[in-house]
């Protein structure tokens, strides 16, 4: 498990199977990334406010709202 409570899969060695464009089994795909990222970026962030690391902070902010509006846009595609 991870800090954040989610459970780490191994990924199967790569060779065989489908296309390069599918998904490794045990992956979530690029929503669940973006979201995971967005997630772990977030406890960074905090981390770094609380020893003043202000360019890191804004930097690992950036990357939480790219990766929130990755989801988003994501997510209003398959409501359409």
């Amino acid at each position: 498990m991870t800090k954040t409570g989610r459970r780490r899969t191994r990924l199967p060695p790569s060779g065989g199977g489908g296309s390069p464009t599918d998904d490794p089994p045990g992956d979530g795909g690029p929503d669940e990334a973006a979201s995971f990222i967005a997630e772990c970026v977030a406890e960074l962030a905090l981390l770094a406010r609380r020893h003043k690391l202000g360019v890191l902070v804004r930097l690992l902010e950036m990357a939480q709202l790219e990766a929130e509006e990755r989801v988003r846009l994501r997510s209003k595609r398959k409501l359409s």
